[in-house]
């Protein structure tokens, strides 16, 4: 699926897109989140992802933490952060191709993309440097992605290989 595709159901219908209000999607964002459960999970092998739920600390809202890796560039893959199942609040793509925004502006790797209303993750910004620190140092990466999240209580993610 590229960017900005609407996902597709089991059987091929489209799901259908849910739009928020930009302050609708501030407010997720901002929103504490933390793990459900002490389960230990694997950070994913090359070519692989997990996905880990989340929720908010009043336990009304449901959160998920996208971790993707590239099959064959070790450095190479995306941290997202979904509310309501399907929205992208945010997703740090890092390692890739560059991203061109619906204007038509072309946004270098790593890139960050972030809610937009009416646009929902069409549009990326550079990295913030200081957000994330060290791109290459894939650990750090998702410890300052899930703090950018507000991911207060974070899922324990086992360390292994990282190469």
């Amino acid at each position: 699926m590229r960017c900005g595709e609407n996902p597709k159901k089991a059987n091929g219908d489209l799901m259908p897109e849910i739009n928020l209000t930009q302050a609708e999607a501030d407010a997720l964002m901002a929103m504490e989140k933390s793990k459900l459960d002490d389960q230990r999970i694997d950070y994913p092998s090359m070519g692989g992802a997990i996905t880990i739920p989340l929720i908010s600390a009043d336990k009304r809202e449901h959160f998920l933490l996208d971790i993707s890796r590239g099959r064959i560039d070790l450095f190479r893959g995306k941290y997202q952060n979904r509310a309501r199942q399907a929205v992208i609040l945010a997703r740090l793509d890092f390692g890739g191709a560059s991203h061109r925004n619906p204007g038509d502006e072309e946004i270098p790797s790593p890139h960050l993309h972030v809610y937009r209303e009416g646009f929902g993750d069409k549009w990326a910004i550079p990295a913030p440097a200081d957000k994330f620190g060290d791109i290459s140092d894939l650990w750090r990466t998702l410890e300052d992605f899930m703090r950018y999240c507000n991911i207060t209580e974070p899922p324990i993610i086992e360390r292994v290989l990282f190469s």
